[in-house]
């Protein structure tokens, strides 16, 4: 297993991604029932994608507070990242529901946050594989 000496864009993107998919996972989760008549998403929806991002934000938290990062793990969440990004878009485009306006901009809100996350991630990465 490979490790890096971690750059603080690294460090930082990462643990701003475990406090902001901790925090929305616990909003979609716990606010679920409310959420789905304010963004026209269905409630199971919202409750699994919350239930999902929960251990994810915990393993965010838990590799970007290590002083070595392992890279195959920082890796792996920027692809998970980047595919929450494809699967929020894909979902608008699906068809398959009928979000409010504010349901649309929540779901693109937090896809656009994702993936600057994940660019930032890889960015830090990058850097990384450069200087080691």
């Amino acid at each position: 297993m490979t490790f890096t000496m971690p750059s603080n864009l690294l460090r930082l993107a990462l643990i701003a991604d475990a406090i902001a998919s901790g925090v929305t996972g616990l909003l979609m989760f716990a606010g679920a029932a409310l959420l789905t008549g304010l963004l026209g998403l269905p409630e199971e929806l919202l409750r699994y994608a919350g239930l999902v991002l929960l251990p994810f934000a915990a393993f965010v938290a838990f590799i970007g507070t290590r002083t070595d990062i392992p890279r195959a793990a920082a890796g792996t969440v920027v692809v998970v990242n980047f595919a929450w990004v494809a699967a929020s878009v894909a979902l608008l485009v699906s068809g398959t529901v009928m979000p409010t306006m504010l349901g649309y901009a929540f779901v693109l809100a937090q896809a656009l946050a994702v993936g600057v996350l994940a660019e930032l991630q890889w960015i830090g990465l990058r850097r990384e594989s450069r200087t080691a």
